[in-house]
C-alpha cells in the first residue's frame, strides 16, 4: 500500500535485514500460514512481528491470552509458544473456516492444545470470557479499536499488557489530509492510540515495525 496516501515507517532494506535474521525462526508450518496469506492476501503480522509478540509474552511471563480477531491463528501461533504448556490463548474470530484452519495448523505444530478457538464476534467472545489476562491483543476491524480499548483495559493484570496491531496505518495518522475510502478507520486509529497513551494507568510506546505495533503496560 505505498501510494500518495501511505507513509513507510521504517526503511524497507532495514526491515528486510531484520527478516533475514529470523528466517529459521520457528515451525515449518509458518512457511505454509505465510504462503496462503501471500496468496489469499490475508492480513497477518508476519515473522518481524510474531517474534516480537513472542518475546514480549515471555517477558511478562504470560499464561493466559486473549485475541480480539485471530484470523486462521498465525499471531495465536507465536503466543502459544511463550504461555508454555500450562497456559492458555483464546482466540476469537466471527468466520468458522478460520477455525478450522487454525485447528489445522496448530495441531500440525503441536500448539493447539494452548488454544482455546471461539467463533464469534471478538468483543462478544471477551465479554462472555471471565477473568483477568495477562496480555489482551486487539486486531480486530479498526473502527472498533477504541472500543476494545475500553473492554481490553480493565481486564489486564497490573504488569499485564495490551497490545494492538496496525497502530500506525500505514503511517496515515501521521497524516492531516487523506483520501481513503476508510476515512473512519484513520480516525479510530488516532483516536484509540490517543486514548492508550492518555491513560495513567498504563506505560505506552509504538513500535513502528512494519504497521507500527502499540505496546501498554498496565501500572
Amino acid at each position: 500500500m505505498d501510494d500518495a496516501n501511505t507513509l513507510i515507517p521504517v526503511n524497507p532494506a532495514i526491515e528486510n535485514y531484520m527478516q533475514k535474521l529470523l528466517e529459521k525462526t520457528g515451525h515449518p508450518v509458518l512457511l505454509e500460514m505465510e504462503k496462503l496469506a501471500s496468496l489469499s492476501s490475508f492480513p497477518i503480522v508476519g515473522r518481524l512481528i510474531g517474534a516480537f509478540l513472542e518475546t514480549q509474552a515471555k517477558m511478562v511471563n504470560a499464561k493466559r491470552v486473549f485475541e480480539f480477531g485471530s484470523g486462521y491463528g498465525y499471531s495465536a501461533y507465536w503466543f502459544a509458544r511463550a504461555v508454555g504448556e500450562g497456559g492458555r490463548v483464546i482466540c476469537s474470530d466471527s468466520n468458522p473456516i478460520n477455525c478450522e484452519r487454525a485447528e489445522k495448523y496448530l495441531s500440525d505444530a503441536d500448539l493447539w492444545k494452548r488454544l482455546d478457538f471461539r467463533v464469534g464476534k471478538a468483543q462478544d467472545v471477551f465479554m462472555q470470557t471471565d477473568g483477568l489476562f495477562d496480555i489482551c491483543y486487539n486486531d480486530v476491524d479498526k473502527g472498533d479499536y477504541p472500543e476494545v480499548w475500553q473492554l481490553a483495559r480493565q481486564r489486564i493484570r497490573s504488569g499485564g499488557l495490551y497490545i494492538a496491531d496496525n497502530a500506525l496505518w500505514h503511517g496515515r495518522v501521521a497524516m492531516e489530509n487523506f483520501t481513503e475510502t476508510a476515512l473512519g478507520s484513520t480516525e479510530a486509529i488516532v483516536e484509540h492510540n490517543r486514548q492508550v497513551f492518555n491513560d495513567p494507568e498504563f506505560d505506552a510506546f509504538i513500535n513502528p515495525t512494519r504497521d507500527g505495533v502499540i505496546i501498554a503496560r498496565k501500572k
